[in-house]
C-alpha cells in the first residue's frame, strides 16, 4: 500500500493505556490516517456499530469486553481488518487472537515504524490496478470465488472469510496443485515488510480449512514443505 493510499482511512485504536493511545494516534496521524480512540470494550463496540472504521488496532487487555471477545464479536458482524496487540511474551494469546479472527498481531513494546508497517499490510485490499478490480470468478469443485464482490460460496452457501483467509484461498485457487512453503505464503499474503511467525500461517490455514466445509480436503499439508491446494474437479 502506497503512503498516499492511507490518507483519510479511519483507524480505531482500542487500548486503556493513554500514553500508548497518544503514541499511536500521533504516528498514525503523521501518516495521514484519521484516528479515534476507545479505552474499553463496550465503548469500542459502540463506535464500531455507529461508524465502521477501515481497521482496528485492538489491545488484548482492556476493561469491559475483553479484547478476545470483542474481536470475536466484531468479526462475526463486520469484514474489518483487526491488528491485535499483546503485552505477553508467549505465543498463546497471539494464537488465540488469530483464532478469534484477528488478521495479525504485534507484541508490546513495538516501534511506531513496525506498527504502521503491519497496519498497511492488513489494510492492503483490492484497489485500482489490482487483480480484484478486474472482476471475475474462479471455480474449483464447489468453491466459487467472485473477486469483484470479494465473495466466496461453497455449494451455493456463503462463507465468511477474514482478509487473510480470503487472500490465502485466492492465492491457492490461482495456483492449484502448487506446494507453498510457509515462508512463501508469508511473503505473498502478509507481505515482506513485516515479521509474522510461521505459527500465524498454520493457525490461518487451519481456520480456512475448517471454513471450506465439504471441500476442506482440498487444502493439503505437504510434509516438510508447507501446503498445497488440490485443483482437480
Amino acid at each position: 500500500m502506497k503512503d498516499n493510499d492511507v490518507k483519510g482511512l479511519r483507524i480505531l485504536v482500542v487500548d486503556d493505556e493513554e500514553d500508548i493511545c497518544d503514541l499511536i494516534r500521533f504516528n498514525l496521524e503523521e501518516e495521514g490516517y484519521v484516528v479515534s480512540v476507545s479505552n474499553n470494550g463496550m465503548d469500542a463496540l459502540n463506535k464500531v456499530e455507529r461508524n465502521l472504521p477501515d481497521a482496528i488496532i485492538l489491545d488484548l487487555m482492556i476493561p469491559g469486553i475483553s479484547g478476545m471477545e470483542l474481536c470475536k464479536k466484531i468479526k462475526s458482524r463486520y469484514d474489518v481488518p483487526i491488528l491485535m496487540v499483546t503485552a505477553r511474551a508467549g505465543e498463546t494469546d497471539a494464537v488465540l487472537g488469530l483464532e478469534m479472527g484477528a488478521d495479525d498481531y504485534i507484541r508490546k513494546p513495538f516501534s511506531p515504524r513496525e506498527l504502521t508497517a503491519r497496519l498497511k499490510v492488513v489494510l492492503r485490499r483490492r484497489g485500482p490496478g489490482s487483480d480484484d478490480s478486474q472482476g471475475g470468478n474462479m471455480v474449483i469443485g464447489e468453491i466459487q470465488m467472485n473477486t469483484a464482490a470479494h465473495r466466496v460460496t461453497i455449494g451455493g452457501q456463503s462463507v465468511d472469510l477474514t482478509l487473510i483467509e480470503y487472500k490465502l484461498l485466492k492465492l491457492f485457487m490461482e495456483n492449484p496443485d502448487i506446494a507453498f512453503s510457509r515462508d512463501r505464503l508469508l511473503d505473498r499474503v502478509w507481505g515482506r515488510d513485516v515479521y509474522v511467525s510461521d505459527r500465524a500461517v498454520d493457525v490461518n490455514i487451519k481456520r480456512l480449512r475448517e471454513k471450506l466445509l465439504t471441500e476442506k480436503q482440498r487444502l493439503e499439508t505437504v510434509r516438510g514443505v508447507g501446503y498445497r491446494f488440490r485443483g482437480d474437479n
